[in-house]
C-alpha cells in the first residue's frame, strides 16, 4: 500500500496499485510517499522507491517491510529511502517519523548498485535486527571507521563483512585480525609488519594486516584488548593514515577502511582508564550495537531452521525439530548467542539416531532449571559482580569444570575465561579439555 500526501492540503491519498500511485505522482508532486516492500504487484516497493526519486527527487519515500532483509535495507538505502521501518511498528514512532520526514532537507541522489549478497548467518525480520540492517547501510555508504559493540557470538564479524561488501571498497581486501588472541609482541608485529632481523626469528620484512589490506578493509576484533601502548599506534594509522614497521623509524602510507568490534563496555572502560579516549573517538564515529540472541527472539525459529538445513547438508541428512523442541530452544537464554546456537543445531544433528529431534533430545545445557539458578543468583540482592562469580560458577558445575566448554556456553573465549576466574579467585580444576 502507498499513503501519498499531496502538496496542497496533505489530505492522505491511497491506493493498492502501485502502478496507479506513481501515476498519481506524475500527474501532481507529493509530500511525502509510504510504501509496503511486497506489493504483490509486478513492482515492489523499491521499484516505487526508485521511480518516486526519478519523477520528484524531493519527495521523501519511506519503505515499510514485514520481511527484515540486510540486502533490501541496504538497496532502500542506496537508492535514497528516508527510512527502512519493520512491521509491526509503534503508530507514534512512526507519526514523528513522517514528521521529520516532512521537515527534511532534499534527499541525496541514489548511489551505486549494491553489488554482493548477505552474509549467510546474518538472518533476522524483529524490528531490532532492521535496526541493525539500516545502521549497516548507511556505514556501508560512507568510508568512516565503524565500531561494532556486542556479546560474544552475536556476528560482529559478519557485520564487518557486510559493510565491507556493501562498500566502495568490495573489490578490495578484507583482513581480520583477533587482537585478544595475540601477545602484544605478535600482535604489533602482525599490525604493523617488521624488517629483518628485528627480533628473534624476523628472517625476512614482512608486511602487516594494514599493508595487506592497503585500499582495502581492516577489521580489529576485540580491540578492546589492546595493550596502551598498540592503541597509541593504532592512533597514529587512524590520525596519519601511516604506520612504521617494528624495527625500523621509517613509515609506509596505507589507505584503508578500520572496522574495530568490541565485547566490553567501552565508556566504562575509557572512564576506568583501560581504552584511550581518543582513540575511542576515532574508532566510534559510526557505532552499530548489536543485539544479544535473547533479546530478539522471534528470530530463533528462522535462525534454526538455515542452521538446521545447513547441518543436514553437512551430514548428509534430513531431520526435522518439533514445535516443541523449537518452542523450547526460543526460551533459553543463550549466552553464547547465535554461535552457541549453530553449534547446538549442529550437535543435534550429529548425534540424531531418527528423523526428528523432541524436546527430550536437546542437550541438558539448553533447558536450565531457572528458578533455581534465580534462587542462587538473586535472593540476597547481589551486587553485579558477585552475579558474575556466581554465574561462572554455577557454569563450571554444570559443565564438569571443562574449560573449554564452560567458555563456549558463556560465549567468551578461554584466554577470558582465564581472566575472569582469576579476578574472582576461582581455581580452574585440571579437567581434560
Amino acid at each position: 500500500m502507498q499513503e501519498l500526501l499531496s502538496t496542497s492540503d496533505r489530505d492522505i491519498e491511497t491506493t493498492l496499485d502501485p502502478e496507479q500511485a506513481l501515476a498519481r505522482v506524475r500527474a501532481k508532486p507529493f509530500d511525502l510517499v509510504i510504501s509496503d516492500l511486497k506489493l504483490n504487484a509486478r513492482l515492489d516497493g523499491i521499484d516505487v522507491l526508485r521511480s518516486v526519486r526519478e519523477l520528484t527527487p524531493e519527495t521523501p519515500v519511506i519503505i515499510v517491510t514485514g520481511f527484515g532483509e540486510l540486502e533490501k535495507a541496504v538497496e532502500a538505502v542506496r537508492e535514497g529511502a528516508f527510512d527502512f521501518v519493520s512491521k509491526p511498528f509503534n503508530i507514534s514512532e512512526l507519526k514523528g517519523l513522517v514528521s521529520r520526514a516532512l521537515h527534511k532537507a532534499p534527499a541525496a541522489p541514489p548511489q551505486a548498485a549494491v553489488r554482493d549478497t548477505m552474509p549467510p548467518a546474518l538472518l533476522g525480520r524483529t524490528p531490532v535486527m532492521t535496526g541493525v540492517y539500516k545502521q549497516i547501510a548507511h556505514a556501508a555508504s560512507a568510508d568512516a571507521p565503524v565500531l561494532i559493540i556486542g556479546e560474544s557470538g552475536t556476528g560482529k564479524e559478519l557485520v564487518a563483512r557486510a559493510i565491507h561488501q556493501h562498500g566502495n571498497r568490495s573489490t578490495k581486501p578484507f583482513v581480520p585480525i583477533n587482537c585478544g588472541a595475540l601477545t602484544e609482541t605478535l600482535l604489533e608485529s602482525e599490525l604493523f609488519g617488521h624488517v629483518k632481523g628485528s627480533f628473534t626469528g624476523a628472517v625476512a620484512d614482512a608486511k602487516g594486516v594494514f599493508q595487506t589490506a592497503h585500499t582495502g578493509t581492516v577489521f580489529l576484533d576485540e580491540v578492546g584488548e589492546m595493550s596502551p601502548a598498540l592503541q597509541v599506534k593504532l592512533l597514529r594509522v587512524l590520525q596519519e593514515g601511516e604506520v612504521r614497521p617494528v624495527g625500523t623509524s621509517r613509515s609506509v602510507r596505507t589507505d584503508v577502511r578500520i572496522v574495530a568490534a568490541t565485547n566490553v563496555d567501552v565508556e566504562r572502560w575509557v572512564a576506568e582508564g583501560k581504552f584511550r579516549q581518543d582513540l575511542y573517538y576515532r574508532l566510534g564515529v559510526v557505532i552499530i550495537h548489536l543485539p544479544p540472541l535473547r533479546d530478539r527472539r522471534d528470530d530463533i525459529p528462522l535462525l534454526i531452521e538455515r542452521f538446521l538445513k545447513a547441518a543436514c547438508a553437512k551430514a548428509g541428512k534430513q531431520i526435522d525439530l518439533t514445535p516443541a523442541a523449537v518452542e523450547s530452544l526460543s526460551g533459553y537464554q543463550w549466552p553464547g548467542n547465535v554461535r552457541e546456537l549453530e553449534n547446538v543445531i549442529e550437535r543435534l544433528v550429529v548425534f540424531s539416531r531418527g528423523s526428528r529431534v523432541d524436546i527430550g533430545d536437546l542437550p541438558p545445557t539448553v533447558t536450565p532449571k531457572p528458578v533455581v539458578l534465580g534462587k542462587r543468583l538473586f535472593d540476597d540482592l547481589p551486587t553485579l559482580e558477585e552475579i558474575e562469580r556466581r554465574y561462572l560458577l554455577h557454569v563450571l558445575e554444570q559443565v564438569g569444570n571443562n574449560r573449554t566448554r564452560a567458555a563456549e556456553v558463556m560465549g567468551i573465549d578461554r584466554r577470558t575465561l582465564y581472566r575472569m576466574a582469576e579476578r574472582f579467585g576461582i581455581p580452574l580444576a585440571e579437567q581434560p579439555d
